[in-house]
């Protein structure tokens, strides 16, 4: 695996150069390095993106979202970088993640239609709670680290596969969720079509078909590989892709910048573009603006 950093308007990415480590202390000391090396390309050159119509406040501080979500399994590690400190890591940030289940379904409205042909949501047999599955946060260590257990995502129409991420400071853990602070950053994190493609062939994905979106036709990625937000992504199992991924990417915020995404960035507007097919139903929970 291969990759470098490039800062982007409060946010660097930058694919990993390692496996993950076995222990949480081999962990540390390979994400202090990544952020040593990163440190000398530390450069703006990207703006955030939208974070979309389904962000919903009060998602859980917890490392394993998926709450018994069938699909491919994916272990994604985000390192958070200081961009205007020589990448050196941000102890404390919280990492907030949210994406959609294997049939395109996001929790808290999962009667909006993912377009082509799926499954209603109830059909999937979990037990997972309608409000709150696929979504999350972490905090960061020492080494400016967070990692989820999550599902690789199912797509939707008009979009590519993506996970939706915002990283905040200034805020604290508080019942079971992170209160107050200060969003610097929303984006989106996507993945090579080869792989996603592949995925899309297995249970349950094959159950939602239609017409798959690729990355150079989405209308939020641009193109720039890891710089928008491009995962590295390394099998657990090479040729057998049921058994999971590892995803790494490094995020280079300003923590004097703040940026909810809400309607600006590339696919923006109100509500922006990409929204799944559908109105979200009348009783889901209602997005409330990002502290």
């Amino acid at each position: 695996m291969t990759g470098g950093t490039v800062v982007a308007g409060g946010l660097a990415v930058a694919g990993y150069q390692a496996a993950f480590a076995g222990t949480e202390a081999t962990a540390s000391a390979s994400a202090s390095t990544g952020a040593a090396s990163a440190s000398e390309s530390c450069m703006q050159l990207m703006t955030s993106v939208t974070e979309g119509p389904y962000h919903l406040d009060g998602a859980l501080v917890r490392k394993d979202i998926t709450e018994g979500k069938s699909g491919v399994p994916l272990t994604l590690r985000l390192t958070v970088v200081d961009a205007t400190d020589g990448c050196t890591p941000v102890p404390g940030a919280a990492v907030e993640i949210w994406h959609c289940d294997a049939w395109g379904y996001y929790s808290g409205y999962t009667t909006a239609s993912p377009g082509g042909s799926a499954p209603a949501e109830s059909e999937d047999g979990s037990t997972a709670d309608d409000d709150t599955y696929l979504r999350g946060y972490q905090i960061a260590n020492a080494n400016g680290v967070v990692k989820f257990e999550t599902i690789f995502p199912g797509w939707y129409t008009p979009r590519t596969c993506h996970i939706h991420v915002k990283v905040h400071t200034g805020g604290e853990k508080e019942d079971g969720t992170y209160e107050g602070g200060k969003v610097n950053f929303t984006g989106q994190l996507f993945f090579a079509d080869d792989i996603a493609e592949q995925i899309f062939t297995l249970e349950p994905y094959d159950r939602h078909t239609g017409t798959y979106t690729r990355l150079d036709d989405d209308m939020v990625y641009d193109g720039g590989g890891a710089a928008s937000g491009l995962l590295t992504l390394e099998p657990v199992k090479k040729k057998d892709p049921s058994k999971g991924y590892k995803g790494f990417l490094t995020l280079g915020v300003d923590p004097d910048a703040e940026n909810t995404g809400a309607g600006g960035g590339a696919g923006g507007g109100t509500p922006p573009s990409g929204a799944p097919t559908g109105t979200p139903p009348s009783d889901a929970p209602g997005p409330t603006a990002s502290s």
